[in-house]
Order: structure tokens, then C-alpha cells, then sequence
């Protein structure tokens, strides 16, 4: 059997607006073993939940729109089955963490019904069932299941993602996403959640997609990591590449804005600039100008030939920015920089 759980290829997702087309994923390349967590990371709005929504396929569309691309889920291209067979598939084989627990429960409904409404409509079983179900699924997150009958806002935030945990794994996915889902919880608790989320992904192996934006967490739970920056993958590897031996600049800059105990330096060393505009990315390079390795080097140009009508005479040749190209620098270690090429790649792999 084949260890690939989940493929991404070439995935490209757009916002269209009335007023400008918001380029959100622009082609990218992911795949999850079974067993795996991989964390993606990257600045906000870099587009990483919108991957996430695209997986299991719930992108408020419209604006949102996917251009171009593959997800393989099982060898299935989640893309193209039907929404009748994309529920089965949501919440059973596939379920995700919400970054807020309070708008991802019904307030009208009592938390174990909710979870018992999820084990229910994937499993063909009684009331009774999935209601027992629902009460071993609060004690496996540490909440009594006295608590069945008690409603979200009786619950504290810590409580709340916990309560959210239990319905996303009610079913044993195969693959769980979660959302930043620590993002709103205070340290002490958000060290209980992940410790738990580690140990039932461990009991029940599922796969996990995790998105956030602290380097220490995706270092305690993740086997690899996927380094997002407006939209692309500039960088993707296990754990030890990433930060062992962080190679594009944007990942040096993300490490070089952490504080660390053990240095002696009195400033931190943060990426000047902001994330660049979704509606109108750069062309060539996406960090070109936030980059302090930036050369004359890093902007390179090809000859397209413009479009033309039959019968209309052929136009001089337009000149495109040339965007860097995906290359392995050590094996299972990719990056797209100028600063790398085939040659040199070829000639550290030699060197190991």
C-alpha cells in the first residue's frame, strides 16, 4: 500500500472581487504520509487556511474560486466528487480544528449533542450509540461526560477547542486539520491541548496538517514543515532542515525574530516590509524586496511571445519575470531562491 495519504499538486486558488482578483495559493505542491504532521507556517495572509478550506473543499465560493490543480485523497481528487459524496467524506475520513472554538459551536445546541449529531450522520447507529460515543469522546479530551448537556458559553476557551477536538475526532479521521488551534488559549492551557492533541493523534494515527505561526510548537509535534510566503512553499523539509539548516531567507528571517535564551544579542533581527499585496503579488521573486540576500542575480527575464488573433501580424516579443524554481538541496529538503541551482544542489548532495 502506498504510504501517501494526501497529494497536493498545482493548487491555485483566487478571490474575485468586484474591484481586483486576490491570488491566495499560487501552485502548491504538498504530500502527507499516513501518520505524518506536517505544519505549515508563514505570516498571515499567506494563505495557509485557505489550503486547508480547500482540502475539505468548504471555500466560500463565490469569491473564492480554484484555478488550477489536484488534492489526491486516497488516489481521489477531492475536487471533483460530488458534494454527496464530499459529506461522507467531511467530518469521517477528514475533519478539521477551527482556529475559534466559539464560532465553530452552535450556540443553541449543547456540545454533546453536536458531537453525537457528527457520530451519528457517518455511522448508522441509535440515538443511544452515538450518544455514548459522544460521552467516552469528552472523556478522552478530560471533560466529564456530565457535561454532555451543558451549552458553549458554560465553557471556558480552553474547554471550548477541547469540546472541538472531541467532534473533529469523533469518527477517527485519517487526517485531521487544525487551524491555529491554540491561537486564543493562555500558555499553561495551550500546552495541555497540544500534549493531548499529540497523544490521541498517536492512538489513533491520524495524519495531521497543523497551521500556525509559532516555530516552538510546530518543533514539539510536527515531522516536517512547509514554509508558506504569499501564497507559495518556499521551503519545505523535516523538522532537522528546517531548523538545523533553514536555507531560504524568509525562513532565516522567521528564526531571526525569535528571542533565545542563550544569545547574547540586545535587538532582535525581524523582515523589514510587510507581506506584499495578494491583489498584486511581484513578479519574479515574491521576497526580492524584502530580502537581504537580494542580487542583481534574483531578477531574471525570458522572451514570451504575446498572444495574437489569425490574421493579425506577430508582435515583437514581451519580457516576463522569472520566478524561482522548486530545487532539492539535500534529499527531501526543497527550495525555491536564486541562490540555489541544480549544480550547486547537485554538487552538496555529493558532498554529504
Amino acid at each position: 500500500m502506498s504510504e501517501t495519504l494526501l497529494e497536493i499538486k498545482n493548487l491555485a486558488v483566487e478571490y474575485h472581487t468586484d474591484s481586483a482578483i486576490i491570488y491566495a495559493v499560487n501552485n502548491i505542491n504538498l504530500t502527507v504520509k499516513k501518520g505524518e504532521t506536517i505544519g505549515l507556517v508563514g505570516e498571515t495572509g499567506a494563505g495557509k487556511t485557505t489550503i486547508a478550506r480547500s482540502i475539505l473543499r468548504i471555500l466560500p465560493i463565490p469569491p473564492a474560486k480554484v484555478i488550477s490543480g489536484e488534492i489526491l485523497f486516497e488516489d481521489t481528487d477531492v475536487l471533483k466528487v460530488s458534494e454527496a459524496q464530499m459529506r461522507k467524506i467531511r467530518g469521517n475520513k477528514i475533519a478539521m480544528i477551527f482556529q475559534d472554538p466559539m464560532t465553530a459551536l452552535n450556540p443553541i445546541e449543547t456540545v454533546g449533542f453536536q458531537i453525537a449529531e457528527t457520530i451519528k450522520i457517518h455511522n448508522k447507529i441509535s440515538r443511544v450509540e452515538s450518544h455514548k460515543r459522544a460521552c467516552d469522546m469528552l472523556e478522552m479530551v478530560g471533560i466529564p461526560m456530565e457535561r454532555f448537556s451543558d451549552y458553549p458559553h458554560q465553557f471556558s476557551g480552553g474547554m471550548k477547542q477541547r469540546v472541538v477536538i472531541a467532534m473533529a475526532l469523533a469518527c477517527n479521521p485519517e487526517l485531521l486539520l487544525a487551524d491555529e488551534p491554540t491561537t486564543a488559549l493562555d500558555v499553561t492551557i495551550q500546552a495541555q491541548v497540544l500534549e493531548m492533541m499529540q497523544s490521541l493523534k498517536e492512538k489513533l494515527g491520524t495524519s495531521m496538517i497543523l497551521i500556525t505561526h509559532d516555530l516552538g510548537v510546530v518543533a514539539d509535534i510536527c515531522d516536517s514543515v512547509a514554509v508558506v510566503y504569499a501564497g507559495e512553499i518556499v521551503e519545505r523539509g523535516t523538522i532537522e532542515h528546517i531548523f538545523d539548516h533553514a536555507s531560504h531567507p524568509y525562513t532565516v528571517g522567521l528564526f531571526g525574530s525569535l528571542p533565545a535564551l542563550e544569545s547574547t544579542e540586545r535587538r532582535l533581527s525581524p523582515i523589514k516590509g510587510l507581506m506584499p499585496d495578494p491583489t498584486y503579488l511581484p513578479k519574479g521573486c515574491r521576497f526580492y524586496e524584502r530580502c537581504p540576500d537580494a542580487s542583481d542575480n534574483c531578477v531574471r527575464f525570458a522572451a514570451q511571445e504575446p498572444a495574437q488573433a489569425p490574421g493579425e501580424l506577430a508582435a515583437a516579443p514581451e519580457e516576463i519575470a522569472i520566478a524561482p524554481e522548486e530545487i532539492e538541496i539535500a534529499p527531501g529538503h526543497f527550495v525555491k531562491c536564486f541562490k540555489y541551482s541544480k549544480k550547486t544542489a547537485e554538487a552538496a548532495r555529493e558532498g554529504e
